[in-house]
């Protein structure tokens, strides 16, 4: 993912909503997300080129999510796969301040990373370029991007901003209004844009919440919300190289976690 939400215990319907945005190179090869075959516990994603996954729950109730930290002058280029830190959290068993504290000490063998773990109850964030250690994340709305946690990049405080008028508007189609929030093409101006060593032009690029360029983009949007009887609402928007000319290919799942 390159843009994550969370609402944490700022519904009265859903103790956890969770919004996203997975950015990716549009050739790069990746499954739908759906029930694994080996592992039919597990719902996401598949990254089928560095195998693992960006996001993804359980039955059990365990869910996870990773972002890349954006820092191009310290990528490695031979390092093991980011997505693999979610779908081993997924298929594990670890409390996820053990998982993550875990995965913060082998932290210098992957590029940069934030990852959130947890469940509808508690989710906890870590990275691998912060010294912060495992923080967990309290009542409220969070945002994630390609920094630490709450970092005031353009599109987390816009996104913050925008699911919290969305949250204000008890009757709003919640699902319609989250998608539609996570769709904002607009860019941020010049003075307000990070610099992370990538240019410009670039930062201009990637400074949406949902992004478009001819060969790099918003691939999937995922929603997750999670009510107070433990009842699942996953759904997946997919998206093709041109928002104007490809459809919007959408998946949903039900179900109740802890059973």
């Amino acid at each position: 993912m390159c843009l994550i939400l969370t609402a944490v215990d700022c519904h009265p319907q859903y103790k956890l909503i969770l919004a996203a945005n997975r950015d990716e190179f549009y050739d790069r090869p990746t499954a739908r997300a759906g029930f694994w075959e080996e592992a039919p516990d597990v719902i996401a994603g598949r990254d089928l080129q560095g195998g693992g996954t960006w996001m993804g729950l359980t039955r059990t109730g365990r869910i996870c999510a990773i972002t890349n930290y954006r820092d191009p002058a310290s990528l490695k280029e031979h390092s093991p796969s980011r997505g693999r830190l979610v779908s081993r959290f997924l298929l594990g068993d670890e409390t996820p301040r053990d998982y993550l504290a875990a995965v913060v000490r082998e932290g210098a063998d992957y590029n940069g990373f934030n990852l959130i773990a947890g469940t509808g109850a508690e989710l906890y964030w870590a990275s691998n370029r912060s010294d912060r250690g495992v923080e967990r994340l309290g009542p409220g709305i969070h945002g994630l991007s390609n920094h630490l946690l709450d970092t005031p990049w353009p599109k987390v405080t816009r996104g913050k901003a925008g699911l919290e008028r969305i949250l204000a508007r008890q009757k709003t189609a919640l699902e319609e209004a989250l998608f539609a929030l996570l769709r904002d093409q607009s860019r941020a101006p010049d003075f307000e844009l990070p610099d992370t060593g990538v240019g410009l032009e670039w930062e201009r690029v990637l400074s949406a919440m949902f992004i478009q360029s001819p060969r790099y983009g918003t691939r999937s949007t995922t929603l997750v919300l999670i009510d107070r009887n433990e009842c699942v609402r996953f759904i997946e928007h997919s998206h093709g190289a041109s928002c104007e000319d490809e459809p919007v290919v959408s998946r949903a799942f039900s179900l109740r976690t802890g059973r």
